[in-house]
């Protein structure tokens, strides 16, 4: 008698304590992320403390969203800052053509990537459906553009309907 009542105390207790551990344990990661690190991209401004930022600052490889979108924070409202071209983004002068280099911190098996500027695609890798080492760099011929310029950049994920977006402010000279 005395053995069950302590076992359906510390099953009550145990009921009683899993939702508050819930709450109070910050939530894991997911296990796949990327995104561009160079040049900076505004995640990656948000981590280095460039510019002031929210959650992202702590997980800038996280932006991820459905494929097919064309926002900076991948549809993401908790990432919504990232879309605010107001912000005070630094852009980094480059010439036509510009080296992006991706981080992963723990890679999926690769579609593509793909860079836009605007509605228009301007260069796309083929990713293999392979999972990618630890960084990736693509040269990517910007065309006549100059001055200041937005490119999205998007890691479409082959093994889920999911891609990781990153934008990356560019003044082209």
């Amino acid at each position: 008698m005395k053995k069950s009542r302590r076992r359906l105390a510390a099953i009550a207790a145990g009921v009683g304590i899993a939702p508050l551990v819930t709450v109070i344990l910050p939530a894991t990661a997911a296990n796949a992320h990327g995104y561009v690190l160079s040049p900076p991209s505004r995640q990656a401004q948000c981590a280095q403390g460039i510019v002031p930022c929210g959650q992202i600052k702590w997980e800038p490889q996280s932006v991820e969203g459905p494929k097919g979108l064309r926002s900076c924070s991948g549809g993401n409202a908790r990432f919504a800052e990232l879309d605010d071209d107001s912000k005070g983004w630094r852009a980094t002068v480059v010439g036509r053509t510009v080296t992006f280099t991706w981080t992963f911190t723990a890679p999926h098996r690769t579609r593509d990537y793909e860079y836009y500027i605007g509605d228009r695609r301007i260069a796309v890798f083929d990713g293999g459906d392979r999972q990618p080492p630890s960084s990736v760099s693509h040269s990517v011929y910007l065309g006549s553009v100059s001055g200041r310029q937005k490119v999205l950049a998007v890691w479409n994920i082959a093994d889920t309907p999911n891609a990781f977006y990153a934008c990356v402010d560019l003044d082209v000279r």
